[in-house]
């Protein structure tokens, strides 16, 4: 008898790390314009931990069990009705819809086509999967920021899964890229491309001088980051402080009356054409994948537990063995 039942990495309370445990579920089937894909490699998210926390109960609700794992490589093991961008075989990484959750830390998962992209040749499933969420640092520099050769950037959170990638492509782009991370990154940071990387626990940010786009990925402390706008600047940011929730999406709110100087805030919802431009920036060398450590399914629940206590340089991935 044929088993249709797949592990997963589940949840039945809202706690810490050791909430999660491997589970069986039933293996999902593709349906039209549907690929399945069979995974074998994810890295873990902030988001994916807050929601797991409990912080964001009001979204996710109270049905149990819930799911963890939000970006993926793999390959394409069937495809549903009318689906004709991929063939089986093929190496793929995505990113799971805003309305699908999590659930990608699983030996399978069914994804529309258009959130699919190919892997570039040379570049491992594993590795590979630390850089579905460049695709946030892609639109953020290059759609919202317009970032132009020359210009000074500044990075918060540089050493982290999309700080690392906005570090390379500012890099790349030909801007004065400024990283704040800790004290043991700094290096880190610099063989990234960084001009200038300098600890954010005791940089005084009045004297770093004004800066032409700012990329945040931490969230808190939002105003005095746009102080550092020059004329003309560009302030992205890609979080918002959890616990002062109201006040965080008010000031966004504030801060749109101010033209160009407003703070751009946005979360990533990655299509085929990102993850297209993610493949061109890795086959021309523009991007890397920064891996600080390989995790295997069962050891999920530490790998939360690391990106938890900080520190990360790049992304944790779990490798889904066969």
């Amino acid at each position: 008898m044929t088993d249709r039942t797949m592990q997963a990495v589940l949840y039945d309370r809202y706690g810490d790390p050791d909430v999660l445990y491997v589970g069986r579920v039933p293996r999902p089937a593709p349906g039209p314009g549907e690929v399945l894909v069979r995974v074998r490699a994810f890295s873990v998210n902030g988001g994916e931990l807050a929601a797991r926390s409990g912080k964001l109960r009001l979204l996710t609700g109270r049905k149990f069990p819930k799911r963890v794992g939000l970006d993926f490589t793999g390959e394409v093991a069937a495809l549903g009705a009318g689906t004709r961008a991929f063939t089986a075989g093929d190496r793929v990484w995505g990113v799971l819809g805003r309305t699908a959750g999590f659930g990608s830390a699983a030996e399978y998962v069914t994804v529309p086509s258009d959130r699919l992209g190919p892997v570039p040749d040379g570049l491992d499933l594993v590795h590979a999967a630390a850089l579905p969420v460049a695709t946030t640092a892609v639109t953020a520099l290059h759609e919202k920021a317009a970032l132009r050769p020359g210009e000074r950037l500044l990075v918060r959170g540089a050493a982290g899964g999309v700080g690392n990638t906005a570090v390379q492509l500012g890099h790349a782009y030909g801007a004065d890229v400024t990283a704040l991370a800790r004290e043991a990154n700094l290096d880190f940071v610099r063989g990234l491309g960084a001009a200038t990387a300098l600890d954010h626990r005791t940089a005084r940010l009045p004297e770093l001088g004004r800066f032409d786009v700012v990329l945040d990925t931490v969230g808190t402390d939002l105003p005095s980051f746009r102080r550092l706008l020059a004329p003309g600047g560009r302030m992205v940011t890609i979080a918002f402080d959890l616990t002062r929730a109201v006040t965080s999406l008010g000031y966004l709110a504030v801060s749109a009356i101010h033209g160009r100087s407003r703070v751009r805030a946005f979360s990533g919802n990655p299509k085929r054409p990102e993850f297209d431009d993610l493949a061109r920036h890795v086959t021309e060398g523009n991007l890397r994948p920064a891996v600080d450590r390989v995790f295997s399914l069962a050891e999920t629940a530490a790998a939360h537990r690391a990106l938890e206590a900080g520190g990360v340089r790049g992304k944790y991935v779990v490798r889904v063995e066969d």
